[in-house]
C-alpha cells in the first residue's frame, strides 16, 4: 500500500510533468528570443525537479545527480553562454521569423500532446507505476513539441533551443521508464551540448555581424563568389 509520503511525491510529480508540457507550449507561442529561452529555462527546471523527486522517493544517488547536472548545464551555463554570445537586438527585441502563425502552432502543439498519449498509451498501460504514467506521455509530447519547434522557426537560435526542449522531453521521459541512467554518460552529454551552444552562439554573432540575418533559408542560400583566374 502506498503510503501518505509516496503519494505526495507522485501528486507534486505529475504536477511538474503538467508544468513540463505548458512550458513547451510557451516556448510555441513566444516571438522573442529571450521569452523563448526563459520558458526552456522553466522547463528544466521543472524537469530537475521531477528527477529530484523520483530521485528522492526511490533513493537513486544517479537521478538526484542528473538534477544537478540539468540545473548547472540548461539553467545556469547554457542562458549565460547564449546571452554574451548573443548581439542585443536579437535576444531581446527582434521576432523570431516562422513558417506557420502562432495559433495554428498552438493547435498542432495541442495535436503533438495528444498524439504522445496515444503513442506510449500501450507502455503506459503497461504498467501500473504512477511515475511512468505521469513523464513518459508528457516526455514523448515534449520531444514532438520541440521537434516541431526546430522545424516552424527559420532563425538559427530558437532552432537550438528546440533541440533542446528535445532533449529536455526525452530526459523528461527517460528518469521514469530508466531511472539509473549513468551518471557521467550524462554529464558528457551537458558538456558536448554546451559546447555546442557556444560554437553556435559566435558563429551565429559572427553572421549577424556580417550577412545582418540568421534566418536558416536566407544563409543557406548564401553562395562564395567564384574565383577569376587571370
Amino acid at each position: 500500500m502506498v503510503n501518505a509520503h509516496t503519494q505526495l511525491i507522485y501528486g507534486l510529480n505529475a504536477l511538474t510533468a503538467g508544468l513540463v508540457l505548458l512550458a513547451a507550449f510557451g516556448m510555441v507561442t513566444t516571438r522573442q528570443v529571450q521569452g523563448v529561452l526563459r520558458f526552456l529555462i522553466v522547463q528544466s527546471l521543472f524537469v530537475a525537479a521531477s528527477a529530484f523527486l523520483i530521485g528522492f522517493n526511490r533513493g537513486s544517488i544517479d537521478l538526484l545527480a542528473l538534477g544537478c547536472i540539468m540545473i548547472a548545464s540548461k539553467v545556469i551555463t547554457i542562458p549565460w553562454v547564449l546571452r554574451r554570445m548573443l548581439p542585443g537586438d536579437l535576444y531581446e527585441r527582434r521576432e523570431i521569423d516562422q513558417v506557420i502563425n502562432i495559433p495554428f502552432s498552438l493547435l498542432l502543439a495541442l495535436g503533438l500532446a495528444i498524439a504522445a498519449e496515444f503513442l506510449v498509451g500501450p507502455l503506459v498501460a503497461a504498467t501500473p507505476d504512477p511515475v511512468v504514467h505521469a513523464n513518459l506521455p508528457i516526455g514523448m509530447a515534449g520531444l514532438l513539441i520541440g521537434a516541431y519547434s526546430l522545424i516552424a522557426r527559420r532563425e538559427a537560435i530558437p532552432q537550438l533551443i528546440g533541440i533542446l526542449a528535445m532533449e529536455n522531453g526525452a530526459f523528461f521521459a527517460g528518469i521514469a521508464i530508466a531511472p539509473d541512467l549513468p551518471v557521467i554518460a550524462e554529464l558528457a552529454i551537458a558538456i558536448d551540448v554546451i559546447l555546442i551552444v557556444v560554437v553556435v552562439g559566435v558563429l551565429t554573432r559572427n553572421i549577424t555581424e556580417t550577412v545582418g540575418t540568421t534566418e536558416a533559408a536566407t544563409m543557406s542560400e548564401l553562395r562564395e563568389e567564384p574565383r577569376r583566374w587571370h
